[in-house]
């Protein structure tokens, strides 16, 4: 993955933002709560704090990160060090990959969704959570992302992008949400989410093995 230097020296900034941002954090948690699903194993690749594998019941998480991995482990998530591209798991491990806000930090965005499948049973659903590239958003953080160390190295796709690197991997049946249709300041508890995307910067999706 990208260096994950900000992520261990930044932890607390990280967890200011969703702090800060409650209102997009939960409409953001809605929209991938519709696809995640409520039973099997699930596995969180990039987890971060744990702030979507805790309250989505996602059971384990990867990241590069120990200073994350430590917040991860307070809100209950199991636990493990690794980078996406190389997962540490045997196949067929889960039921459920969850990649939310991940796939435009990691180096190898192909060889990553090849290692989700790797890990997923044959019946296996693939989620993912994104800023789509073309949206406001997602060209507001590609402007700023040298004032960002989180962002400074990210590489943000848009829908397209993805939807050709999932089906090169094997993935079908995509399913969409979206939710986030304007500006962060502006968004409320009544953040609505709908199906599709386009419309909405914060994208969720899940595809099929």
């Amino acid at each position: 993955m990208a260096s994950n230097a900000p992520y261990e020296t930044h932890t607390d900034r990280y967890e200011a933002w969703f702090d800060a941002h409650e209102p997009v954090y939960r409409a953001e948690l809605a929209a991938l709560d519709r696809l995640v699903p409520e039973r099997g194993r699930g596995l969180e690749i990039g987890v971060g704090t744990g702030r979507f594998a805790a309250p989505l019941g996602v059971d384990v998480g990867l990241d590069p990160a120990e200073a994350m991995l430590e917040r991860a482990r307070d809100r209950g998530v199991e636990t493990v060090r690794g980078a996406a591209e190389a997962l540490p798991f045997r196949e067929h491990s889960f039921e459920t990959a969850l990649l939310v806000t991940t796939v435009c930090f990691v180096d190898d965005l192909a060889a990553t969704l090849r290692e989700a499948d790797r890990v997923l049973s044959p019946s296996g659903r693939l989620v993912i959570g994104y800023v789509d590239a073309g949206s406001p958003l997602g060209r507001r953080y590609r402007e700023s992302s040298d004032q960002n160390p989180f962002y400074e190295d990210a590489t943000f796709v848009t829908t397209d992008d993805l939807l050709g690197e999932l089906e090169a991997a094997g993935f079908h049946d995509v399913e969409f949400v979206q939710t986030i249709a304007g500006p962060l300041d502006e968004v409320d508890d009544s953040e609505p989410v709908e199906p599709g995307y386009g419309d909405g910067s914060f994208v969720g999706l899940a595809a099929h093995r």
